[in-house]
C-alpha cells in the first residue's frame, strides 16, 4: 500500500460522528469531525458591515418612527438618552438572538459563515451572552481589536477568545478540527 493510500485509510478510520441533542427532538444532528475552513478577517468584516446596515435599517424603520410618534427627541447626544439605550438594545439583541437561534446573523448567512464553539458544537446561551455582550462591547469600544482575527491561529476575534468560539465557513471543511 502506498503512503497516500495509507493516509486516506487512516483518515477514514479516524472520522468520528457525534449526535448533538437539544431540548427539541427535531434539532438532533450529526456533526462530522473532519475539521472546518475558518472564516478570516475580510469575510467576517464584510458580514459585520452588512449586519450594521441591517441594524441601522431596523432602527430607522421601527425605532425612529415610534420615537417621533411619541414626540421623544432623537437628537439627544447623551449615552443615557432613550434613543441611545434603545439603539443599544437593538444592536446587542440582534447579535445575541440571531447567533443563538441560527448560529449566524444575516451578514453571516449572506457570506456563508457561522459561529461554533471550539468543540464544533452550537454555542450555549451562556457562551453566546458572554461572546455577544461582553466581548462585542469590548470590540466595539476599541474597534481596532477586530484586527486580532487576522493574527490568531483559529481566526478568533477578542470576543471569540473570551467565549471559546470561532467562525467557520459552512460549505467548506478543512483547517480546524474541534477538541473533544
Amino acid at each position: 500500500m502506498t503512503d497516500t493510500q495509507d493516509r486516506s485509510v487512516q483518515h477514514d478510520e479516524t472520522r468520528e460522528h457525534i449526535e448533538v441533542h437539544s431540548p427539541s427532538p427535531d434539532r438532533t444532528r450529526t456533526i462530522h469531525h473532519d475539521g472546518y475552513y475558518l472564516a478570516g478577517f475580510w469575510i467576517r468584516f464584510w458580514a459585520y458591515l452588512l449586519d450594521l446596515v441591517v441594524i441601522g435599517s431596523i432602527t430607522r424603520l421601527i425605532v425612529n418612527p415610534v420615537f417621533k410618534l411619541l414626540d421623544i427627541s432623537l437628537s439627544d447626544g447623551s449615552i443615557f438618552a432613550p434613543i441611545s439605550i434603545l439603539t443599544s438594545i437593538v444592536f446587542y439583541g440582534y447579535f445575541v438572538l440571531m447567533t443563538k437561534y441560527f448560529s449566524q446573523t444575516i451578514g453571516k448567512m449572506v457570506f456563508g459563515i457561522r459561529v461554533i464553539d471550539l468543540k464544533g458544537m452550537k454555542p450555549s446561551w451562556g457562551t453566546i451572552l458572554f461572546r455577544e455582550l461582553v466581548g462585542r462591547f469590548i470590540s466595539t469600544t476599541i474597534f481596532i481589536l477586530y484586527v486580532v482575527v487576522a493574527f490568531t491561529n483559529k481566526k478568533q476575534g477578542i470576543h471569540d477568545l473570551f467565549a471559546d468560539t470561532t467562525v467557520v465557513q459552512e460549505k467548506k471543511k478543512l483547517e480546524f478540527t474541534p477538541a473533544l
